[in-house]
């Protein structure tokens, strides 16, 4: 299942996303991994989830966030969820690029049998019809 935060910036967002690491740390009996943008969160994650820095990988467009998350499944069979903070400051690109995420993210997580959630930083009538089902309410 591909999950959708939406927000414009400063509409907690990331807090939000920690409250679901914390609700999905005390249900998975596999790994959690959060992705960020730089080192923001690393007091705010418990230490049981798996924090990744895009930076330090130099993960960067669309393609190279959906092969970094599909290289942390295929390396982890026992990854349960994933959660991918500023997935638009890591892409470099706008919500028009959700559709081409959703979409390769949608066939991961089946595959994987993986929860992803991704924070994206855009009102919600930005986000692109198609993939309107995902946002979360």
């Amino acid at each position: 299942m591909v999950t959708l935060l939406t927000g414009k910036k400063g509409s907690g967002k990331t807090k939000k996303l920690i409250e679901l690491v914390n609700a999905a740390l005390e249900k998975s009996n596999g790994n959690v991994v959060v992705i960020e943008k730089g080192q923001q969160m690393t007091f705010n994650i418990p230490y049981a989830a798996r924090l990744v820095d895009s930076d330090a990988y130099d993960v960067q467009g669309p393609e190279a966030l959906l092969g970094f998350v599909s290289g942390i499944c295929a390396g982890n069979y026992d990854v349960t969820d994933i959660f991918v903070d500023s997935t638009l400051k890591i892409t470099g690109t706008g919500a028009e690029v959700c559709d081409r995420l959703v979409s390769g993210f949608k066939k991961l997580s089946a595959s994987a049998d993986t929860n992803i959630v991704l924070s994206i930083s855009a009102a919600e009538e930005d986000i692109p019809a198609g993939v309107a089902d995902c946002v979360l309410k």
